[in-house]
């Protein structure tokens, strides 16, 4: 059923409203609100699918309530109910981000196709935010363990902020996948991602990677670069091993922090950027800072939320369906069947010492997947699994 709250001064015109939408389609259930004070109340403490709302009213005009909804439930489409004067007004609350306006005395047809349009567009935009906010099968999480869980936990809470999180944890266990759930399930996700893996860049070219660079900025500046941050703007950088960073590049990160702008290599002008950082890291930066190798400061801008992805050994428990997921997902990739593990098989890669983490797990799943039988026992394990 759809509700729809009505505001309106006038008990007449609600009278009328509601009983030509109530008459018209039994599914439609009409809140009445007397004034705009009234009507900003029940919008913070119900839910509506759609607002009809009159501009001229005493204690709040319908361009405040309007403004007031798109601050609180800017999904919640509304509809502007004009008198012959407020026409103008009407017209310019739609540029404030009003579905559309209805004249009094409303229209019948023009009435009931304009509730009808708006509340089909609220269900587009919903069903548009729940696909925004499922991650791509590319970067599923895979575990049912209690550290995974809490993980996951902690994601739905911090994604839709725009709060710095440094993601910590060892090489191969799934730092990147943290952070991509971070930014799929963020308000940001029709934005860019943007990857800069802080380790594979020269020192020296960093802050041209990051911030861009001018023409002639240094010998083979031939033309002006825009930079990872720019690259980000209005969606998110990711900067992995941020621990290699260098410190003159970790100062002017920091100040791309601090003041929401950058300057290029070789040139003096700021640019503004609105860019969510999320960084990782394999090192222990207490101890880095300790030794003069990384910024207290920049480390406390960055750290807003900590998340520490525990290493495969601390999550033996979710062997089985990681092995299960990579298994379906590499015989896809190769075009066989997929194989079958026995529990033997599954039980001696849950004893192993996984150093290399999830990435060391896959690449042993699809080495059995090629070099085992049809089905994949203990001794396929022991034999091309290499180490057990």
């Amino acid at each position: 059923m759809a509700k729809i709250l009505l505001i309106e001064d006038e008990a007449s015109i609600r009278r009328v409203l509601v009983k030509i939408l109530t008459e018209e389609n039994s599914n439609y259930s009409v809140v009445e609100a007397e004034d705009g004070l009234v009507g900003t109340e029940k919008i913070k403490d119900e839910d509506f699918d759609l607002v009809l709302c009159d501009i001229k009213m005493p204690k709040m005009d319908g361009v405040e309530v309007l403004e007031a909804i798109k601050k609180i439930k800017p999904e919640v489409p509304v509809v502007m109910i004009s008198g012959h004067g407020d026409l103008d007004t009407a017209v310019n609350t739609m540029k404030m981000g009003a579905f559309d306006y209805i004249s009094k005395p409303p229209d019948l047809n023009r009435l009931l196709n304009t509730v009808r349009n708006a509340l089909d567009r609220k269900e587009l935009v919903v069903e548009n935010t729940r696909l925004k906010k499922k991650v791509s099968k590319n970067f599923e999480m895979i575990g049912k363990s209690k550290a995974i869980q809490h993980i996951k936990d902690l994601i739905e809470k911090v994604a839709p902020t725009d709060a710095r999180v440094l993601i910590t944890g060892p090489n191969g266990s799934g730092k990147e996948l943290v952070a991509h759930w971070l930014h799929q399930k963020s308000d940001r996700s029709s934005g860019p991602m943007v990857e800069v893996n802080c380790a594979a860049i020269p020192s020296e070219l960093i802050e041209s990677e990051l911030f861009g660079h001018v023409k002639g900025a240094f010998t083979s500046a031939n033309k002006d670069r825009i930079g990872k941050f720019e690259q980000a703007n209005g969606g998110t950088i990711f900067l992995d091993e941020i621990g290699d960073m260098s410190l003159s590049a970790q100062a002017k990160v920091l100040r791309a922090l601090q003041e929401s702008k950058i300057s290029r290599v070789g040139s003096s002008k700021d640019i503004k950027v609105d860019v969510r950082v999320i960084a990782a890291t394999n090192k222990n930066l207490k101890k880095e800072i300790e030794e003069k190798r990384f910024r207290e400061d920049l480390y406390h801008r960055l750290a807003v939320i900590l998340i520490q992805v525990p290493a495969l050994n601390e999550r033996r428990e979710d062997i089985p369906l990681l092995v299960e997921y990579f298994g379906e997902k590499i015989a896809n990739e190769h075009g066989t069947n997929k194989k079958h593990f026995t529990p033997e098989a599954l039980k001696l890669l849950k004893e192993y010492d996984w150093r290399g983490n999830i990435r060391e797990l896959r690449n042993v799943v699809e080495r059995l997947i090629i070099l085992g039988g049809n089905e994949v026992t203990e001794d396929d394990v022991k034999v091309f699994a290499g180490k057990l």
